[in-house]
Order: structure tokens, then sequence, then C-alpha cells
């Protein structure tokens, strides 16, 4: 993908860990959620993320092709409802370059499958290819309220992510993103003036 674009996407994507999503970032423009793998099973806030971003634009289930890919994919089935679009990647056998040796089952992951083929699946699942909404909110307005680069950025965010109930370990870029997919501008500025309990349609409950 060197020299080309991102694809822009209306639906986020959901993977399984750190080096799909790195990998899957460069190919696409949107915003891009862990699982953590199984540990999404007991993480109500990642949950409750997921089912409001499906209701909102969609999401694209995007999990390797071993049988752990699928018990994810099938668990995402019956708990999130809303948009859920499913990409599958081919059986393609090998190892990813940053592992000693193939997975149990010697398929390629998300991680190690060329870009073309991720792409590609990710379309023919139906994927949105046009611009992401929340353009409003950008890193810089984030900085100037102060939500990083200050030294009580990181316990602001955390009383915003809470009161949110959404996951604490969110990046700023992820922060960005995700407020930006669901709240509008003026929300946003209810908040910050202190004004949340009256803001309407904050609850990222399903």
């Amino acid at each position: 993908m060197s020299g080309r674009q991102k694809i822009p996407l209306r639906q986020a994507i959901v993977v399984e860990g750190r080096y799909d999503k790195a990998k899957v970032s460069r190919l696409f423009e949107t915003l891009i959620v862990e699982t953590g793998g199984f540990q999404l099973f007991s993480d109500e806030k990642k949950l409750n993320l997921l089912r409001r971003l499906a209701a909102e634009r969609g999401i694209i289930v995007l999990t390797d092709g071993d049988g752990a890919g699928f018990v994810i994919r099938n668990y995402l089935k019956g708990a999130v409802k809303g948009e859920v679009l499913h990409a599958y990647i081919p059986d393609l056998y090998g190892k990813e370059k940053r592992k000693a040796r193939p997975s149990a089952e010697g398929k390629l992951g998300v991680e190690g499958v060329p870009d073309e083929v991720i792409i590609q699946a990710v379309r023919a699942a139906g994927a949105g290819t046009e611009e992401t909404p929340g353009s409003w909110l950008t890193r810089a307005r984030l900085y100037e309220d102060g939500f990083f680069g200050r030294q009580d950025s990181r316990e602001k965010r955390r009383r915003l992510l809470a009161k949110l109930g959404l996951p604490e370990h969110l990046s700023v870029t992820a922060l960005c993103q995700v407020l930006g997919i669901l709240m509008d501008e003026e929300a946003y500025e209810r908040w910050l003036k202190g004004e949340m309990e009256a803001a309407e349609g904050l609850s990222l409950d399903p």
C-alpha cells in the first residue's frame, strides 16, 4: 500500500489484536477496535461500544480464519445487533514474520495475509466506501480542551470515558474517533461546561 491513500469507510472494523490493528489501519481510514481476543467476552464496556457503533454506523468483523476467530465472530453475532458485517479472509497457510512458528492450524492471520486480500474481503462484506463521520472533532481540538498534553489530561479523559461507559484504555486517537461518532459538537461542548447530566443521547447503553 506504499504511496496509496487509505480507503475511507463508513463502518468501523473489529479485529482481534494489536498487530491486526496495525495492519488494517494502514489500509483503511476508519475507527478500528481490538477485541483483545477472548477478553471481549467479559469486557462489557467494549461490548457496549461495539453495540453503539453497530447502531450508529455499522461494524465489519475481520477476525482470523482459525477456530478462535470464528468463536469471536459467533459471539458477536449474538451479542451485537445493528449493522454487523463479516469479512472473511481465505485460508492461506504460512507463518507471520514476527512469529517463531506457525499457528496451531497453520493459517495466516489478518496480520499476515497480503493487503489486497484484506481489501477484497472488506469490500465483499459490503463495506461502504465513503468519508467517515465525526470530522468535526480533531486531535488539535482535544489538545486545546485539555484531553492530552496537560498535567491533568489523564484524569480528565478518565472521567469522560467513565461517564460514557467507554473502555478506559482508549488511545487519544481512538478517543477522538469515537467521540466524533457518538457525540455531536453541541453535546461535547455541554459536557465541557459541566452540563453532562442535561445532555441527551450520550449513554452508550444498548
